[in-house]
């Protein structure tokens, strides 16, 4: 049946709100969700799968099945929580599947030994901070976040990335409090220390003072000297 859409603001609405509007049939209100929902569901989705291709693939996925089941929403949790628990339930059920595939091709080749490598993570790593622009550093963080065994690195994007509370967190990962704190607490340890190697290792290439930089230096110098020269004769 045909859903007349017009008149609906519905950049105005909440999510919940929304998503009641997508039960009745509204595909636009839909939109808005994914809209609204793409940043935190796909650091959600990357924090798991650590690859950009297969957690687009992921999210995508969830999307569908959560419009597919939009009627089983009901409210009682958030809406941002009930999506994160299907693109959670995506990125483990990709996971298996990536699994099975590797002993699949393990048993038909014993000797091949396959490395999955962390997609950027070397060419992230090449120049670390040599340069402080925000695209190096976001570089560096997403690197070493990388790094992070893959519940640390969930915990970690839900807390302290997407700004989510530790009750929040622990309704999503369907786990307790405590173990939310612990997990967020070594999460953040193992990444002090990753980024404290880099930049211990890169401090040799921090407030560098050649080339241009230099020479303005050396030029402006050198005409206050001449001018005190030319005061000092006269």
């Amino acid at each position: 049946m045909s859903i007349q859409q017009h008149h609906i603001d519905y950049q105005s609405l909440s999510l919940e709100e929304l998503a009641a509007y997508t039960q009745q049939g509204h595909q636009d209100a839909f939109r808005h969700i994914v809209q609204q929902c793409n940043q935190r569901l796909f650091r959600t989705a990357i924090a798991v799968l650590n690859n950009d291709h297969d957690a687009q693939d992921a999210l995508q996925n969830a999307y569908i099945n959560a419009y597919q089941h939009i009627s089983s929403f009901k409210g009682n949790a958030k809406l941002t929580t009930w999506l994160t628990r299907i693109v959670l339930n995506e990125c483990y059920q990709l996971l298996r599947r990536q699994q099975k595939q590797v002993e699949l091709e393990a048993l038909d080749n014993p000797d091949n030994r396959s490395v999955i490598p962390f997609p950027g993570r070397s060419s992230a790593m090449k120049d670390p901070i040599a340069n402080t622009s925000q695209h190096e550093l976001r570089q560096l963080l997403e690197a070493s976040i990388s790094k992070l065994p893959s519940k640390y690195r969930t915990v970690l994007m839900l807390r302290d990335i997407e700004q989510l509370s530790t009750q929040e967190t622990a309704d999503i990962l369907e786990l307790n409090i405590e173990t939310v704190k612990t997990q967020l607490h070594r999460a953040r340890q193992q990444l002090k220390a990753e980024l404290s190697k880099h930049i211990v290792e890169s401090l040799d290439d921090t407030f560098l003072f050649l080339g241009s930089r230099c020479a303005n230096m050396t030029e402006q110098v050198m005409k206050r000297i001449a001018e005190l020269e030319h005061l000092s004769k006269n």
